[in-house]
């Protein structure tokens, strides 16, 4: 292996510096009157962030996160001179079937750890050994642990053929590939990039572009119906973020990266409205850890530059007229409570091999309903493994 192919052990250890740096900044926080009426409507909420903000700086355990993080094996490698960072556990069931699980915005690999036991050894976690993964979880460029080396990294198409590489490099020939948000972009991708090597490819929240306009409800009923009405809703008066991540991403990251309580209400006002309905919160300190990873690595000015990249990337593809893919590997879907995606709009022809919709969750499943993800994932696969 040349040393450009180099994959090396990465152990995560903040400098106290930055620990005892971030906990003062809280105590200094300088905040805002709460907007009128205090709803959501102009933003997230005073209250919900002083509270996040309290339980950050008082008792929330960094170290303790960072130990269960460690707990895991990471690594790092460079792909075309980007440093990529990722999470790496083999199962112990010998036939295993390698799985590339890629996270979205905002977010990182944290938001995978509830599923990591449940799906590399499904026998000490009331399972069929029978579905096992080997996972590798990396963190997107310009997210957390991989640092943007250069603006370009913000196409999905670059970070697939990374990720191509990234297995390749670890031995893996044969894989599947698993996404949401940002990251099932990447997954749908993966087969493009490395058509003889993909055997499936699981998604969720793969709902209409954010910029691709309001849906026609015409035709639609039921289920599909209520999400195209709540995705008009949203294109009406929840696209602020984007907005401002696709447009002024440099000016945005002065305050995410001077401001930790800016940073945090950037990121809980969208765990606030994207989750759904479960019957316990999402981990607040899961939440936290995330957040802190992007407050540590800058990667709230990054991930915005990552955005804006991507963004210009979209609007190309969309302005032209694009020739039908031929059919790739087989496709799963998961449709969480609080997803967007609209079969008959998505699937008209109802070629997906694999839709299932659920009444709990929503952006983030592995951290709201890590059962129900780890039961689709694995009823999807059991059926396109080879």
């Amino acid at each position: 292996m040349t040393a450009s192919k180099e994959i090396r052990p990465f152990h995560l250890d903040i400098p106290q510096a930055d620990v005892d740096d971030l906990i003062d900044r809280l105590d200094r926080t300088r905040w805002p009157d709460e907007a009128p009426g205090a709803d959501g409507s102009r933003g997230v909420p005073l209250s919900h962030v002083r509270e996040l903000a309290d339980h950050w700086r008082t008792t929330f355990d960094w170290r303790e996160q960072e130990a269960e993080l460690n707990s895991h094996p990471q690594f790092t490698t460079e792909i075309d001179g980007q440093r990529i960072h990722f999470i790496h556990v083999r199962s112990p069931e010998p036939d295993a079937l390698p799985l590339i699980l890629t996270h979205g915005w905002p977010s990182s690999p944290i938001e995978f750890l509830k599923v990591i036991g449940p799906l590399t050894d499904p026998r000490a976690h009331g399972g069929d050994p029978a579905d096992a993964f080997h996972l590798v979880i990396p963190s997107l460029p310009g997210y957390g642990l991989s640092p943007l080396s250069d603006a370009s990294w913000g196409s999905l198409f670059r970070v697939a053929q990374a990720w191509a590489e990234l297995m390749s490099r670890l031995g893996y020939d044969r894989y599947a590939a698993q996404g949401t948000d940002a990251g099932s972009g990447v997954s749908m991708l993966l087969p493009m990039v490395a058509p003889e090597h993909v055997t499936g490819v699981h998604i969720n929240g793969p709902g209409p572009y954010p910029l691709g306009g309001s849906v026609d409800l015409d035709g639609l009923s039921g289920a599909d119906l209520a999400r195209a009405e709540r995705f008009n809703a949203f294109q009406s008066d929840g696209l602020g973020y984007l907005h401002l991540q696709s447009t002024r991403p440099q000016t945005l990251a002065y305050g995410l990266t001077d401001s930790p309580a800016g940073q945090l209400a950037w990121i809980a006002e969208k765990f606030a409205e994207w989750t759904g309905p479960a019957d316990e919160p999402i981990d607040r300190d899961q939440l936290l850890t995330i957040i802190s990873l992007y407050w540590f690595t800058r990667s709230g000015a990054s991930s915005a530059n990552a955005m804006y990249e991507g963004m210009r990337g979209f609007a190309q593809m969309a302005g032209q007229e694009q020739e039908q893919a031929h059919a790739g590997p087989p496709m799963g879907v998961a449709v969480f409570a609080a997803d967007f995606s609209i079969r008959a709009l998505i699937d008209p022809a109802n070629a997906i091999a694999h839709w299932s919709e659920f009444d709990q969750g929503g952006h983030f499943p592995a951290m709201e309903v890590p059962g129900l993800l780890t039961g689709d994932i694995r009823a999807f696969f059991r059926e396109h493994r080879s």
